[in-house]
């Protein structure tokens, strides 16, 4: 059995549950800004519709991974490192805000639009006939891709801050995430 020291997060560094959700989630947010990516740049390509083609399902499985992030979090509220200042607090806030909004809206857009949607053979919205139901199609189109490119954005500057405070010589904001012990 393992030691719960080491799953559970603690003031130096984050557990394995928590690393393993962060870059599990990396992956498939870098599959997504790929595929989004793809589709603005190479509309219609055979790149474009084969990473088009798993942008729902992908999505569908971020919500899954975030709301159990969000889940952990809070099981581990007072265990976790500090934040290193304000604005990094801030700035976590604002990505989980828009982890969960961005796919959160695509699926609002895809329950008003009528139809199905399966991710993984789980029939997650049968689909309906009959009139869309507008506002909640105008709300996915409107703000989906926006908030798509704004937790881009977010996530290149939670990067490069990463990145920042590790080159600027606190080596411990980067080994909390990667789980390199403190030297």
């Amino acid at each position: 059995m393992q030691n719960t020291s080491q799953t559970r997060d603690s003031a130096l560094r984050y557990g394995s549950i928590t690393r393993t959700l962060h870059w599990l989630m990396a992956v498939v947010l870098a599959w997504q800004f790929t595929s989004a990516g793809a589709h603005l740049l190479a509309e219609d390509s055979a790149l474009d519709e084969f990473m088009w083609s798993t942008h729902k399902t992908s999505g569908f499985l971020l919500m899954v991974l975030i709301l159990v992030r969000v889940l952990w979090a809070l099981a581990n509220t007072g265990r976790r490192p500090p934040s290193v200042s304000v604005l990094a607090r801030l700035g976590h806030a604002c990505l989980y805000l828009l982890m969960v909004a961005v796919p959160l809206v695509a699926l609002i857009r895809q329950y008003g639009s009528g139809r199905a949607f399966s991710p993984f053979g789980i029939p997650l919205m049968s689909g309906f006939e009959g009139d869309k139901i507008e506002w909640m199609t105008d709300l996915g189109s409107n703000f989906h891709s926006l908030l798509g490119w704004l937790l881009f954005a977010l996530v290149v500057g939670h990067i490069v801050a990463a990145f920042w405070h590790h080159l600027a010589g606190d080596k411990n904001v980067m080994y909390r995430i990667i789980g390199t012990p403190r030297r």
